[in-house]
């Protein structure tokens, strides 16, 4: 048996440790380019640490998920800027920008010299600054990957920026940051998250390491969901951040499967928000998973959908559907209203076929099973 682990050197997990973000990031250096969400004002707390600290401090919006437009014409004045250090504040597209700019700041060369699909795929050539991650959702595991994923609209794809070197520095899991998150943020953000403990668990690229950090995160993780679902909850809150940290730890180091790999093609086509993709297509793909697997890969998803089936409530033979009838019971919208039109199926299928994540699929699925899996969802 032979495996590696690649994680942050330093993550720190707690309500309350995000106020040692500033004085880490000093640590690094005096000027900090701040990457936060559309709203400044969420930032304040952490711009004015880090300016009493006597930091520089330069704040970069990332209102949506990031482009390669976006990218790019970020980078003249942020090269310019020249910081030491960035920081991430906010979900997992405002990390996601945030790593890019940390590996491209240096570079010498343009994003299309290094991102997948679209472009040369080529090392970086420079190392990344030191990267600062804070997530303000529970759902992408960003903050511990080592890959920024980037939409290039006028191709209809999702495509990624990806280097060992891209791991943060710092990962600081604060659950404090996700209180009061809106509910349909909650909802799709935390059907990423549980996605990313299953997929990883179930992948043919598992290790004994994804394992212990992934399986026993499946069944809490839904519960703490389900409750975040009926109201506030500040220890649901905990265990569902948690649940999001072990998924991102996770699939770094065992890969996904094909609901990822429907993803990031049916985002780049519709522009949907990635954790209601994942969302939707979760119970379809465990179904045909679970339908077309023989032991070993029979033996985990049959675990994963007795780990599932007791928050459900019902027969672990009913768990996925079940899953997929809760999920938009309490207002996940199906691929349909996403944008996703029926006779596309087919060519998303034979797009997805190709995407990266779909390599670590526990069994290969046919186009027809495919096609069944988006009709399902859809």
């Amino acid at each position: 048996m032979t495996f590696s682990i690649l994680q942050p050197p330093r993550i720190l997990f707690g309500r309350g440790t995000a106020a040692q973000a500033a004085p880490l990031a000093l640590g690094f250096g005096q000027r900090v380019l701040l990457v936060h969400g559309g709203s400044a004002r969420r930032s304040d707390w952490l711009a004015d640490a880090l300016q009493a600290g006597g930091a520089t401090v330069h704040r970069h919006p990332c209102p949506g998920e990031p482009t390669l437009a976006m990218l790019e014409q970020a980078l003249p004045d942020l090269r310019a800027f020249a910081p030491t250090s960035v920081i991430a504040l906010g979900g997992g597209s405002v990390i996601d920008l945030a790593k890019a700019l940390a590996a491209m700041i240096p570079a010498t060369g343009a994003p299309l010299d290094h991102l997948e699909g679209v472009g040369k795929a080529l090392p970086l050539t420079h190392d990344p600054l030191p990267l600062i991650a804070l997530p303000t959702t529970a759902g992408t595991g960003a903050e511990v990957t080592k890959n920024a994923v980037i939409g290039v609209p006028e191709q209809g794809r999702k495509v990624s920026l990806r280097d060992d070197r891209m791991i943060a520095r710092v990962a600081i899991v604060d659950p404090a940051l996700t209180d009061g998150c809106p509910a349909g943020v909650t909802l799709a953000s935390g059907l990423d998250a549980v996605t990313q403990v299953i997929e990883p668990y179930l992948s043919c690229k598992a290790t004994p390491y994804s394992d212990a950090i992934a399986l026993p995160a499946i069944g809490p993780g839904l519960a703490a969901l389900m409750r975040l679902a009926a109201g506030e909850d500040a220890a649901a809150r905990d265990v569902l951040a948690w649940t999001s940290l072990c998924g991102g730890l996770a699939l770094a180091n065992s890969g996904l499967g094909a609901v990822h790999g429907f993803a990031g093609v049916i985002g780049g086509m519709t522009g949907a928000p990635h954790g209601e993709i994942c969302g939707a297509l979760l119970g379809p793909v465990l179904a045909m998973n679970r339908q077309r697997s023989s032991d070993p890969a029979q033996e985990r998803a049959d675990r994963v959908c007795a780990l599932i089936a007791g928050p459900l409530g019902c027969p672990p033979d009913d768990a996925p559907m079940a899953l997929a009838d809760w999920a938009h019971g309490a207002g996940l919208p199906r691929l349909s209203a996403m944008g996703l039109a029926a006779q596309d199926h087919a060519q998303v299928a034979q797009t997805a076929q190709g995407a990266s994540s779909m390599k670590g699929n526990p069994v290969p699925l046919s186009m027809a099973d495919l096609i069944a899996v988006l009709n399902a969802a859809g």
